[in-house]
């Protein structure tokens, strides 16, 4: 492990200048592909390697142990209240869980959603677990028009699946704060952290721009103490703290795409953050020097809300 991290905040932000600080980056582990999906969990942080087709789980000296093989792209995942992991799974149209003996077994049909799979995932305290799509082929990018055809699906915990928020240009990550009541959603497409009230039911029917982005592309997304949220900028290779309405709080620049972020760690006060080598949207299914790893950095704010520690 080793490296070195700048915190900086870029001119175009709106955050405040005193923020900026030098701070060490820890290289926890590297050599996998195309690394999303961090969660800590049960004392690790736990990601998945979508081109590698598997899910690891990394301890904060370095030591690694795969946890799942399953060939899936994408494959995002959380844990039930019940600690079963559950991923989507694009190969079966489904959202399956990890049983005990080592197996995965179909939870949810996801079918009805979208022809062309799911992204990310976030489960909430209740055991509602939302999952998102593009809704197109990524390949070949968004047709044409103001209304885009990203959503978001519920599936309850008896199984059932349903679209709940549509209209969103390309859904990425997602986090639930820490009352319950509000679910984040990163629009990468349209710049913007997008907010939805949660009804008892799961459903999502009051929607605003939660924070305006500017030019950034969030990805992964987490909640803090604070109520502000980490995202991970692909393009731009950093993770931006953000207030609700957009401010920049801190900045952490990357030396390579920034794809996801989690706060975790034993005294829960790490960002742990996962980057590779993005070659674009039109050759991700056949590019290989990916150089995925995990970094870790350390923050003053632990985190608050769901996907949850």
């Amino acid at each position: 492990m080793g490296g070195g991290g700048v915190w900086s905040v870029p001119p175009r932000t709106r955050g405040n200048p005193c923020l900026l600080a030098v701070l060490p980056t820890d290289e926890l582990c590297s050599g996998y592909g195309l690394v999303e999906s961090p969660r800590w969990h049960d004392g690790r942080l736990w990601f998945s390697d979508w081109t590698g087709g598997r899910i690891v789980a990394v301890d904060d000296a370095g030591a690694t142990e795969v946890i799942v093989e399953h060939r899936s792209l994408p494959m995002c995942f959380d844990f039930l209240p019940d600690g079963r992991l559950v991923l989507v799974s694009n190969q079966e149209r489904a959202l399956l869980t990890l049983e005990p003996d080592g197996t995965l077994a179909t939870y949810a049909d996801l079918g009805s959603l979208s022809e062309f799979g799911g992204n990310d995932i976030v489960v909430d305290g209740r055991g509602n677990t939302y999952v998102n799509s593009g809704n197109f082929d990524f390949a070949s990018g968004p047709p044409p028009g103001e209304v885009q055809p990203g959503l978001v699906g519920l599936v309850t915990p008896d199984g059932a699946a349903r679209v709940v928020a549509d209209d969103i240009a390309f859904p990425n990550g997602m986090a639930v704060t820490a009352d319950g009541r509000t679910l984040l959603v990163a629009d990468s497409y349209r710049n913007a952290l997008v907010g939805f009230t949660i009804a008892e039911d799961g459903s999502l029917p009051e929607r605003r721009v939660w924070a305006d982005l500017g030019g950034d592309n969030p990805d992964g997304v987490c909640l803090d103490a604070s109520g502000a949220a980490w995202y991970a900028d692909v393009p731009h290779r950093r993770c931006v703290r953000v207030a609700e309405g957009g401010e920049v709080l801190q900045t952490v620049d990357l030396d390579r795409d920034a794809f996801a972020c989690m706060l975790g760690g034993l005294d829960t006060t790490h960002l742990y953050a996962v980057a590779a080598v993005w070659p674009g949207a039109a050759g991700w299914t056949t590019h290989t020097d990916w150089d995925g790893q995990v970094v870790r950095i350390p923050v003053d704010v632990p985190g608050a809300g769901w996907p949850a520690r």
